[in-house]
């Protein structure tokens, strides 16, 4: 079904069955900056300016969902928003499940992964999700990534490339 939703002042149009796990204005509103930023539209833009207004707002707080903070992230690091990026990089990795040479973020609550023999654990779609956001967040960003977050991006990728499944593909088309 198609709705339209007022966010941060900007009028949207969207099909509702797309809208994934997403459910509050500051994620939704963080997808779109995201897309109209990778058009790309200009951060001079009135609609992408006023946009990241409303996520620089909800930046500071917080009670913001792990998802969310990687999504912002994202949306700051194409926006050029570099200590926006950081700070919100450097809470995830407070975040961050490190495990097997690896990093990933879940959502909070999970409960922990059952390991039996011979069956491999794959996260939800909402993990690789928000795991990938937080990668491209650390390779997005001028000047180049330094030695150190490239280090730390490889975890990340380790992670995401161990969910996939056996055609190449993940649990999701999300």
């Amino acid at each position: 079904t198609e709705k339209t939703v007022v966010l941060c002042g900007i009028n949207i149009y969207f099909c509702g069955s797309l809208q994934g796990g997403v459910n509050d204005e500051i994620t939704l509103t963080a997808y779109i900056i995201i897309a109209l930023l990778e058009i790309p539209l200009p951060v001079t833009h009135s609609v992408v300016r006023n946009g990241l207004f409303c996520l620089e707002t909800a930046a500071d707080e917080k009670e913001n969902h792990v998802y969310t903070k990687a999504l912002m992230a994202y949306a700051f690091a194409l926006a050029g928003k570099e200590e926006k990026r950081k700070a919100l990089l450097g809470s995830l990795e407070k975040e961050a499940v490190k495990k097997d040479g690896s990093v990933h973020w879940q959502r909070p609550g999970k409960e922990p992964e059952v390991d039996l023999p011979y069956y491999r654990y794959r996260a939800p779609s909402a993990e690789v999700e928000m795991t990938a956001y937080v990668l491209l967040a650390h390779l997005t960003t001028q000047p180049a990534p330094s030695q150190e977050e490239l280090s730390f991006a490889s975890l990340i990728a380790k992670w995401i490339s161990g969910q996939q499944n056996p055609n190449g593909g993940f649990s999701s088309t999300q």
